[in-house]
Order: C-alpha cells, then structure tokens, then sequence
C-alpha cells in the first residue's frame, strides 16, 4: 500500500509498505479523505510539536474518513486512543490522559496511508447525506466544540475570535448557534476574514500584530467580550484576546503556538480577574458534531478550497502553509 512519511522538516516521502495487521478490537480501515491540519503543519515545517519531537518517519494525518472493509461501512474515526483506566479517563476527560495515543503524533502512524488498523469502538457511521469530506471535518468542529464548552457560551453574549482558520470559523458559526449578540473576528487575511462574516461574524476587524487591539476594545462597547477565543496559534492574538477580554470574562487558548510559548500582560489579566481555559484536543464531541452537521447547523462542507490526491501531498502542505484558503484536504 501507499504510505506518506514525513522524514525531516518538509521532508515527505511516499513508501510501499505491507498493509498493518489487526489487533484484538480493530477494524481494517480504507482511508478515503484525510485533513491538513495546523497541527499538521508543525510537524512538517518545526519536526514536531511543542514538546514532541520527529523520532522516526511518521505518517501524519489525524483528520480522516474511512471505508470499513469488513462491511464497506463510511465512518469518521477518532484519531484518539485514550488509555480508559487512568484517574482522567475514569474522570471523564479522555483528552487529558496522559497516556493517549493520537494519530500521526510522536510514534503513533496517523492516516496518510490507504489502508490503517483502528479501535472499532473510535469509528462513527456516516449518513449518505454528508460525504467522506464532511466526515473529516468532524475531527476540527469537535476541537470548535470542545473550546466553545470551555467557554460557556449562552445567549445575549459578545464573542471575539481571534484567527479565522478552520477552527475559528467554526467556533463563529458555533457562538452564531449560541445566540451570541455581537462576534467580533479579526485574521490578516482578508480572506479569512471574508469567510468569518458569511459565517456569522457581526464585525470584521484586519489582525495587525496586536495594533488591532484597541479597536476591538471600542467595538465591543468599551465594556469587552465575554468570552475570547484565541485560534491562531500566535502571541499577539493572545495578548489581543486578553486585552479585548471584559473584566471577570473569559480567554480560552486554542491555538498552539510555533515556539512552545505564550505571554500576554500578567498585570491586564489580574486586574480583570480573567479565566483561562487552554483547550486540549476535544472530548466526547463526536456524536454532537455528527448530528450537527447533518441537521444542517454547522457548515463544513464549505470550509474545504482545496483537495489534492496523495501523490501531490507535498504540494497540498506548501498551500497549507501558505493560507491560499481555509481547509486543504488529501483524497487517497
């Protein structure tokens, strides 16, 4: 079978490997569709992810369809393997195990192969109505999910997003649901931002290293945001998203950063009595997102711009990388 393996940084090889064996409770998986994510992007671009290092080659891919072979069943797959027996599982946060095994993280092969072994428990049943596509977007409206409960969203609320990739955009159409009142999105690009307000964005501010801050303020009221999303994964979102935050608000930190650090004014912050939530991956969003999606609330079929076959994944990276659009997807 075909199998992409990042070797060093922007380093993609294609091999010819043996399909994997199955364990006891895996089914055999024909990967169909698999998401770039931004996660993606720094390990092809930094060997790595925060504190995780490129060891080996590793298959990425953790946003992915499938076929189950047994029974030619569509499925969206969890890529995480929680270990259900530490005092996090058992507590009911199977994302802060620390002994979960996520796909194309550290050792652990993700799904940019076309054929993978998976716990069958971590597969869900897609309806004819979305596509495989639309099953691999289950995985980033899960991480929208997870943030958006972090932040207690309710109704009547003003909401700042702060970087309107993928996630971002979803969280829009999310505090859109909540009955949010005012959504203020700020991103460079002007794309991006075109995006966030045919998604529910009620105000559009240009990202500009943080010099955007003091507009945000005055458009909130004066008064600040309930609630602050951080989605780009850089500093001066953070300290935009702190200082954009109203006092006694909340800043919840989805983005990871390139350099494993993040700052913000400790004095503006205690001041405020601000909360801050990070956001870890997601938990028990499958289903939610699943029906959300085809009930027609949440939008993701229209977050993907570009598809790419397997064979022009290095390609598919590079446009990643550059932002040409929103989401970028490989169809094996």
């Amino acid at each position: 079978m075909k199998v992409l393996r990042l070797h060093a940084s922007g380093d993609l090889r294609q091999h010819d490997e043996p399909v994997p064996e199955l364990a006891e409770g895996e089914a055999r998986l024909r990967v169909t569709v698999v998401g770039v994510c931004g996660s993606d992007l720094h390990w092809f671009g930094e060997s790595g992810i925060g504190d995780a290092r490129l060891e080996q080659p590793l298959v990425l891919g953790h946003e992915f369809a499938a076929v189950r072979e047994e029974d030619g069943l569509r499925v969206a797959v969890d890529p995480a393997i929680p270990c259900g027996e530490c005092e996090f599982c058992n507590q009911g946060h199977p994302n802060l195990c620390p002994g979960v095994r996520f796909a194309g993280h550290g050792r652990i092969d993700g799904a940019l192969r076309e054929y993978m072994s998976w716990p069958a428990e971590l597969l869900y049943p897609l309806p004819d109505t979305l596509s495989d596509a639309d099953g691999a977007m289950l995985e980033p409206l899960g991480v929208a999910l997870h943030a958006a409960d972090l932040g207690h969203l309710r109704s009547g609320m003003r909401v700042g997003v702060f970087g309107c990739g993928p996630i971002g955009l979803l969280i829009i159409q999310l505090a859109r649901l909540s009955g949010a009142v005012q959504i203020i999105a700020t991103d460079p690009l002007a794309h991006r931002l075109d995006a966030a307000g045919a998604y529910g964005a009620t105000h559009l501010i240009p990202a500009d290293y943080g010099a955007e801050a003091p507009e945000v303020w005055e458009t909130a009221a004066r008064r600040g945001v309930d609630v602050a999303f951080e989605v780009a994964g850089e500093n001066a979102a953070v300290e935009t998203a702190v200082y954009a935050a109203k006092p006694g608000g909340q800043v919840v930190l989805v983005g990871i950063p390139a350099d494993d650090h993040t700052g913000f004014s400790a004095a503006t912050a205690r001041r405020k009595g601000l909360t801050l939530r990070l956001c870890r991956r997601m938990k028990h969003t499958y289903p939610r997102a699943l029906a959300l999606v085809e009930r027609g609330l949440v939008d993701v079929r229209s977050l993907v711009t570009h598809r790419y076959p397997l064979a022009q994944a290095q390609q598919a990276f590079e446009s990643a990388e550059r932002r040409d659009g929103i989401k970028v997807i490989l169809e094996i």
